[in-house]
């Protein structure tokens, strides 16, 4: 169960629009390292994660993930505002437009729409987390890779509160995994964080 507030958890105030940077700043709502996807893989791991702090992170992470996803959807919105012709051909938006007129579509800067085959949920809690911190990791470098294309001060703002939630939820998941490999050690579970056979030479 989830209690809306209606507020953004960083504020959006974009002032003027932009074809170009709406085009790109898609990739962080639907894209396969963005907030959809993490959002879906946090929530859906947690069913099978084995001790409750890890599981609350989880759920924690992939609540806040909902929240980004309603950033960047507000970002694009805003970005795409009162734009002209000339300027969703000129920005090369038109194939967008087209499908979706103005309208925030899960999909990627490309244009490949959102597909869940792009994140992971295994039932091993040591994969999953491994996981985790490596989606953070890619999200970070894409908020780093959309920060360089663009100096409006009302898009690097918000940009960079993402970013830096990208990295705090990165060690959350580091502190987890080390909470459930102590578990895993002290119950002598069948998973391990390095099964035997990853530690013999080939």
């Amino acid at each position: 169960m989830w209690i809306y507030e209606k507020k953004l958890q960083f504020p959006v105030k974009i002032k003027n629009p932009d074809a170009r940077l709406a085009k790109i700043m898609i990739e962080q709502y639907g894209g396969g390292d963005g907030e959809i996807g993490a959002s879906l893989r946090y929530l859906s791991q947690r069913f099978t994660m084995i001790t409750p702090q890890a599981k609350a992170a989880l759920n924690d992470i992939g609540t806040e993930e909902l929240a980004h996803i309603e950033m960047m959807g507000t970002i694009v919105s805003q970005l795409t505002q009162g734009l002209t012709e000339k300027q969703i051909i000129e920005a090369g938006l038109d194939p967008y437009y087209v499908a979706h007129g103005l309208g925030v579509y899960p999909c990627a800067a490309n244009g490949t729409p959102f597909n869940t085959a792009v994140l992971q949920s295994k039932g091993d809690p040591v994969t999953d987390l491994y996981e985790d911190m490596a989606a953070e990791m890619k999200a970070r470098s894409t908020y780093d890779y959309l920060l360089d294309l663009t100096e409006d001060p009302d898009v690097i703002a918000p940009l960079k509160f993402l970013r830096e939630r990208e990295i705090v939820h990165f060690q959350r998941f580091g502190e987890c995994l080390d909470i459930v490999n102590d578990h895993l050690r002290e119950n002598r579970t069948v998973f391990m964080a390095k099964p035997e056979f990853m530690m013999k030479k080939c």
